[in-house]
């Protein structure tokens, strides 16, 4: 059975002394939006289950957590006071993620809307989202998240024989049921809940029986592509040595053979952009305006001349940061790891992380490391070189810093390209988001 912490709530001002961190909105921001996100890791890395594929588990090892990490309440009173004092945006989205969340328990989470409610400023709306593996959802568990207005993310990655092969607990027992129970319990008790699924090599080759079946469970369908370098779980992203990267199109750059530099359950380039194209068809034909899938709105708004509504395919990154259990503060959710560290809340106010200097160069780079060949593509408005973890071969002259997935991209945006703009046609023009 996974403990949990209980959490007491402080009495307001118990934590509270001279030393507190502290950051006042530039001026400027009166007028204009001055907003970031962070998605908060409260348990660590741990979690009750064994994903192959995770990019997080190693994280125990890595930075050293304990067994059983866990945020307690002077971190997490730090984090939900700074978090809110250093935006002046309408509304504050908290993220919490892991490892897996519902490990804190509902203890910790009953006090995290509690400090929510006592720290939040006048008219200024709270929302929060929690993503899980479903494992530990009860009634007790779906009552809070509906009363609460939780947006819940349930990873599932499709019927049970594609979804059970990586997806087993820390016993190596299958899990396809017990997260069906969860989505079954959510939708019973009125949970919004969205569908997290991680396209690895052998969901890639079966993309109409994957949508469909996720299409069933209702809510937004967010598809992430596996992609994972053999030397992921101790080498950051971006620093290895470029001279090292294959070239795109060699089998250097493509998963399963004996020279690759990927894991072997990572997506082919090819069968993403094969896997997107025909869930594309199928919704295109079949379930436009009914059923929600965010790579598909992002680019449509892309189109309509709107941001991008996914940071992976945004020009700039770095509005996204990463909070560790213990108050560790990281560029990104992808990039913890010791070079990413931005410094910690209980010594720098998050927001002054958020915005400082090493932050927006982390966030500028993503467009300014480009290479040649997708500063000329005619797909850039809507790729942007997507992720850069991702950014692990060389163009086919050589230059470094292309996407590992770039083939894909392009036959998924050729593909749709007069999809797209039919539907930007009936559209007509989109208000301006924010």
């Amino acid at each position: 059975m996974a403990m949990s912490t209980e959490i007491h709530l402080p009495v307001l001002g118990e934590t509270r002394n001279a030393s507190r961190p502290s950051f006042a909105l530039p001026a400027a921001a009166r007028t204009n939006s001055h907003v970031f996100h962070a998605m908060v890791k409260p348990s660590g890395a741990a979690c009750n289950m064994d994903c192959p594929y995770c990019f997080y588990l190693h994280k125990t090892d890595l930075l050293g957590q304990s067994r059983q990490p866990r945020m307690d309440a002077q971190i997490l009173e730090e984090h939900i006071r700074q978090y809110i004092e250093g935006q002046n945006g309408e509304e504050v989205v908290f993220s919490w993620q892991g490892g897996e969340p519902t490990l804190m328990g509902l203890p910790f989470f009953k006090t995290v809307v509690e400090l929510q409610q006592r720290y939040r400023k006048p008219n200024q709306r709270i929302e929060n989202d929690l993503q899980t593996n479903g494992l530990l959802i009860d009634d007790e568990w779906a009552d809070f998240l509906r009363d609460h207005k939780f947006l819940v993310g349930l990873s599932i990655d499709g019927p049970r024989e594609l979804h059970d092969k990586y997806r087993f607990t820390k016993g190596g027992q299958p899990t396809f049921d017990r997260v069906m129970a969860a989505a079954q319990r959510l939708a019973s008790r009125g949970v919004s809940f969205n569908v997290l699924c991680v396209v690895n090599r052998d969901i890639a080759l079966q993309p109409l029986a994957v949508y469909r079946f996720l299409r069933q469970l209702g809510g937004i369908i967010q598809f992430t592509p596996c992609v994972e370098p053999r030397d992921f779980s101790a080498a950051a992203p971006a620093r290895r040595d470029p001279a090292s990267a294959p070239v795109v199109g060699t089998s250097a750059a493509r998963p399963g053979t004996p020279d690759s530099i990927v894991t072997d359950w990572s997506v082919d380039p090819d069968d993403w952009g094969n896997f997107l194209c025909q869930v594309w068809d199928e919704w295109y034909r079949n379930d436009i305006g009914r059923v929600f899938i965010n790579l598909f709105e992002s680019t449509v708004a892309q189109a309509s001349g709107l941001p991008a509504q996914m940071c992976t395919h945004a020009e700039f990154c770095g509005k996204g940061l990463a909070i560790e259990h213990n108050g560790d503060v990281y560029s990104c959710d992808h990039f913890v790891y010791p070079e990413y560290r931005l410094g910690n809340i209980n010594e720098t106010h998050e927001a002054q992380l958020a915005y400082s200097d090493a932050q927006k160069a982390f966030g500028f780079a993503k467009r300014d490391t480009l290479p040649t060949d997708c500063r000329q593509c005619p797909h850039l408005k809507y790729c942007w070189g997507e992720c850069p973890k991702n950014r692990i071969i060389k163009t086919a002259s050589g230059e470094p810093g292309l996407n590992y997935l770039c083939t894909g991209w392009k036959k998924f945006y050729s593909h749709i390209n007069r999809d797209v703009m039919d539907i930007v046609r009936q559209l007509g023009p989109l208000p301006a988001l924010g």
